[in-house]
């Protein structure tokens, strides 16, 4: 397949899929971390619709989008501009011809403003000690499957707590200038799940996580 990750400078989607064989370019405005070849140094949405391309996993910036940083803008610290202008930039990524789209972003106003997320997934599901809630919009593919090893975290006051967090629930990165970066960097379990799952539709992989998703929507 020929995948294109969008908004990603850390290579972990892009990587994860050319493990399997497949065709991966990241791109973003910044050029790549780890100064693979495969990476597009552009507009995410022109290059998405440069066509020929089988999937997209786009991250699109979360700054304006997120809940936790959304209360700037309810107290009138922060233009609504902003987050006008990343949601239009999230709908033109979900109307790019491609047949096959995972949109991935934290809980915010994506679900309000455009649709529910199709499901939330943590990096705890997917063998990484951590804890991130993660939202995917899919297009022409299932839900991703968590493949564990499951993760069990520390209890603090009886209040469970992954590797990425203080005992006191927030993030354990000290402020910097690549703070951001480093946050929205995917957990490399979640990015192998979906090379494994979405990297074939025809193969019994991809049949199998379809149907693993049909399930998991029928449970009450």
């Amino acid at each position: 397949m020929k995948v294109f990750v969008a908004c990603e400078s850390s290579g972990v989607v892009r990587r994860a899929f050319e493990a399997r064989g497949h065709e991966a370019w990241s791109c973003d405005l910044v050029e790549a971390e780890d100064g693979a070849a495969r990476h597009i140094q552009a507009d995410a949405i022109e290059t998405a619709g440069a066509g020929g391309w089988d999937l997209m996993v786009a991250h699109p910036p979360c700054t304006y989008l997120a809940s936790s940083g959304l209360h700037w803008t309810a107290r009138g610290h922060r233009d609504p501009r902003l987050t006008d202008e990343a949601i239009a930039f999230v709908l033109a990524l979900m109307a790019a011809p491609i047949p096959r789209i995972a949109i991935e972003n934290p809980v915010g106003c994506i679900g309000t403003r455009i649709r529910p997320a199709d499901q939330y997934v943590q990096p705890w599901q997917y063998g990484d000690d951590a804890s991130k809630t993660t939202g995917l919009w899919l297009e022409g593919l299932p839900l991703l499957v968590p493949t564990g090893p499951r993760i069990t975290p520390r209890l603090v006051d009886g209040r469970p707590r992954w590797a990425n967090q203080t005992d006191s629930g927030q993030n354990c990165l000290a402020p910097s200038e690549d703070r951001w970066r480093q946050r929205s960097t995917t957990y490399p379990g979640i990015a192998a799940a979906m090379a494994d799952q979405w990297g074939d539709p025809s193969s019994s992989l991809f049949g199998a996580a379809l149907a693993a998703a049909e399930t998991l929507e029928a449970r009450p």
